[in-house]
């Protein structure tokens, strides 16, 4: 048996999946090994399988064995695996170490690297997979490399004939299933005479 990849989230008692036999007289479920943090438990009867706790999804995939046992001769029976996959949900946005930069910018400079953003997500897997853009700012001005956070400038600035700041808002996204997530960072950006 492998049912459908449960959430981390799912609660206890949450029923995963129901084992069955083809056998004429009644029979007794009972989950034998394999199980052994006591994620499930099965009842004896009806053979459904439930969640008797809070799941972990670092101990998934589990793999337990079921005994289906003659209820009057136990020593007749046969057994099946179940195999259990959690799924990680995407619990944090990405973070950066400051919400606010200011960068500095010599004016008259070609195309230039001006600060490298680097966020954290305590997220794994895609979850944790980060990709940056501009949320908003001047864009024919400035770029960003989305797999690395380096913040470009694109043109060379006037410190006479243009604005002397720039406010440029970054954003972190996770690859987060099904939602992203994202944390935000802006950047002051001053050009020198």
């Amino acid at each position: 048996y492998q049912p459908a990849p449960l959430s981390e989230k799912t609660l206890p008692d949450t029923s995963v999946v129901q084992i069955s036999v083809l056998y004429k007289l009644p029979v007794i479920y009972s989950i034998v090994s394999g199980d052994g943090k006591g994620y499930f438990t099965i009842n004896s009867f009806t053979g459904i399988v439930r969640t008797r706790k809070n799941l972990e999804w670092q101990d998934f995939p589990v793999i337990f064995n079921v005994r289906a046992a003659d209820s009057s001769n136990a020593s007749i029976f046969n057994e099946v695996s179940v195999i259990v996959e959690v799924t990680d949900e995407n619990d944090f946005p990405p973070v950066f170490p400051s919400s606010l930069l200011e960068e500095r910018l010599e004016e008259n400079l070609p195309a230039t690297q001006i600060v490298q953003l680097k966020a954290q997500d305590s997220d794994t897997g895609s979850n944790g997979l980060l990709t940056y853009g501009i949320l908003s700012g001047d864009r024919l001005k400035f770029r960003i490399d989305e797999a690395t956070g380096i913040l470009y400038s694109t043109t060379s600035f006037d410190y006479e004939e243009e604005p002397t700041e720039y406010q440029v808002v970054i954003y972190a996204e996770d690859g987060g299933i099904p939602e992203k997530k994202r944390g935000y960072c802006t950047v002051v950006v001053k050009i020198i005479d």
